[in-house]
């Protein structure tokens, strides 16, 4: 199981923010879907947003019918979801637990304030505006007053402390909370309305871990003994639903919330779950019209999906985090830039995309940014680099330059005479990650370095990348909703570990004294102008050194069918990224409350 939920990143275990590393990936795609939670700026001044109906208001759709669902329970109107996939199910709805069933996380309970990554901003949410001290060092943010947990007790700030102190208590609880206490000092609710977040040290970007967070219930936990092991199988939550029907081992239904806080919604009566072993099965099921939600990857989906009915669509923004072609660079050539630089300039990135991502995306730049970042990412930077452009001609020139020698067979030599002969590692099964990997051993063939693909099942895999034990390997990045993530999981020294000592980032291991005054600079800051500065001089330092080397932003994996339901995001009605794959991310509460019946 390990492998299926990871094939779609769950999102992001840095410390301490949300990482590409949780990020769940699709079964059968190597790429993670969107970057999931953040790191960005607030402001210092008061920020207050858009009524979370409004901001989450879908397009029209037809008036809405009831018709009976597939399968589903009498004459509910039923969503058919394909969301993690499992042979059998387990009934676990503890939100704090890493095998959760979907929608445990951002479905049954809620966060405060969710972040839009196609938009690149926060919805209200539980909460309305955050506010800033003026030294940076405590953040107030206000709720709602009108909310309920599903069993009609009132939801109050309380309720936000309480969830806080509680992973504060119990390390084993996941989530962006208990990372926040890295650098949270308390957390309390002087009011049902507000709660304080008090800071050990300036870190503004801890904003996205603490409005990110799931809230739970004082109620209901507080009589919890053991919260890390508890299943949680009647859960009490806020989001739009929260009651279980129906759990059985090949097949579950999660119903509306009846006292849900957005009035008129959920606009469906629930959503049911079919248990798939595997992302064939997964596949096969979305393509037949079984599915109205997935997030799988699907080979050339224009012929194998969409050409099959014209209910079926898809949605594949590129912002995901970028995925990258790791070289180590505790070994020689890879210490060197320039033969960093001239093996990226060997792969032909129009060729990975085009044949191993079906089109899917397209070639990453020399910021290696995603299209996640439009108001970070500088185009002075983006036009001023070459090293992620084909160029055999210069490659060859700067391995020449660099002593490694042609022999007679055309395959290049260190200056002792050791060949060029290495393993690019991937995760075996993971079929356009396998692709990608085939092309780019073809290619630095092109230039004298004999590559081969080396596949390892999921575990393998991700221990030897995590120790650094690997030569090339390809592999996922961090995301969030700001750069900070991605540059400190790529050239930070204070994320540099000992070959052999695992790691969740930096598997190439390369740090730079100047990135980390940078990132410090970045996150010691509120003033978003700034940090647009900031992140300029990290695109640069990025581009100047070529730590490692970006391939092509993540899409983020989504499948819908309209013959059922409407209102879901689309290219042409793009309001969220819509992938429900593993946990899920907290748009998915956009899209949970915006589909209605057709």
């Amino acid at each position: 199981m390990m492998l299926n939920l990871r094939r779609r990143r769950s999102f992001l275990k840095t410390i301490p923010v949300w990482t590409a590393t949780m990020m769940t990936v699709a079964a059968c795609g190597g790429t993670p879907p969107a970057a999931q939670q953040p790191t960005a700026a607030p402001a210092a001044q008061p920020t207050a947003a858009p009524a979370a109906a409004e901001a989450t208001a879908a397009p029209a759709a037809a008036e809405a019918t009831t018709a009976p669902a597939t399968g589903g329970s009498g004459s509910a109107t039923l969503l058919t979801v394909s969301a993690q996939q499992q042979a059998t199910w387990t009934r676990n709805f503890n939100p704090f637990a890493t095998d959760n069933r979907f929608p445990t996380i951002n479905g049954i309970y809620e966060p405060s304030m969710v972040y839009n990554t196609v938009k690149g901003e926060l919805t209200p949410w539980l909460a309305t505006k955050y506010e800033w001290s003026s030294d940076n060092k405590k953040l107030t943010v206000t709720y709602r007053d009108n909310v309920k947990w599903s069993d009609g007790q009132a939801f109050t700030a309380k309720d936000v402390a309480f969830t806080f102190n509680l992973q504060k208590a119990n390390k084993g609880l996941t989530g962006s909370g208990q990372n926040a206490w890295v650098y949270l000092d308390t957390v309390t609710a002087p009011s049902d309305t507000t709660a304080e977040f008090s800071f050990k040290e300036v870190y503004t970007v801890g904003l996205y871990d603490i409005v990110g967070q799931n809230i739970v219930a004082e109620h209901v936990w507080k009589d919890v003994k053991d919260p890390v092991t508890f299943t949680n199988e009647t859960p009490v939550g806020t989001g739009p639903f929260t009651e279980v029907q129906n759990f059985q081992n090949q097949i579950y239904e999660v119903h509306k919330n009846p006292n849900y806080w957005q009035s008129g919604k959920p606009m469906i009566d629930g959503m049911r779950f079919p248990a798939y072993p595997g992302n064939d099965q997964a596949n096969l099921a979305t393509i037949n019209g079984e599915n109205d939600w997935a997030g799988n990857f699907l080979p050339d989906i224009e012929k194998t999906y969409v050409a099959k009915s014209p209910d079926n669509g898809y949605y594949f923004p590129p912002v995901g985090a970028t995925v990258m072609l790791y070289l180590n660079t505790t070994k020689k050539p890879f210490d060197d830039v320039n033969v960093r630089k001239a093996i990226s300039m060997a792969i032909n990135r129009d060729q990975v995309v085009k044949v191993a991502m079906y089109g899917y995306t397209k070639p990453a730049d020399v910021t290696g940014l995603s299209d996640a970042y439009p108001k970070y990412k500088s185009q002075a930077v983006v036009d001023a680099g070459t090293w992620t452009k084909l160029d055999i001609a210069k490659a060859n020139e700067l391995l020449d330059a660099a002593g490694l020698a042609k022999g007679g067979d055309g395959m290049r030599t260190l200056s002792d005479g050791t060949p060029l002969v290495y393993d690019i590692n991937v995760v075996s099964g993971w079929s356009d990650w396998v692709s990608a990997c085939n092309i780019i051993a073809q290619n630095l063939k092109a230039v004298g370095i004999n590559a081969s693909v080396k596949s390892y099942d999921y575990s393998a895999w991700y221990d030897r990348v995590q120790k650094g034990e690997f030569d090339i390997s390809i592999g996922w990045s961090n995301g969030g909703a700001t750069p900070l993530n991605y540059y400190r999981g790529q050239m930070s020294k204070t994320t540099v570990k000992a070959v052999g000592e695992s790691s969740d980032q930096n598997w190439h291991r390369f740090g730079l004294d100047e990135a980390d005054k940078l990132l410090g600079d970045f996150a010691a800051t509120s003033d978003e102008a700034e940090q647009v500065k900031i992140a300029e001089q990290l695109e640069q330092l990025f581009s100047d050194n070529a730590p490692a080397i970006p391939l092509f932003p993540g899409p983020a994996w989504y499948e819908f069918n309209t013959s059922r339901f409407t209102g879901w995001p689309s290219k042409d009605n793009p309001f969220a990224q819509g992938s429900p794959f593993g946990s899920g991310t907290p748009e998915q509460l956009l899209v949970m409350t915006s589909v209605q019946p057709k």
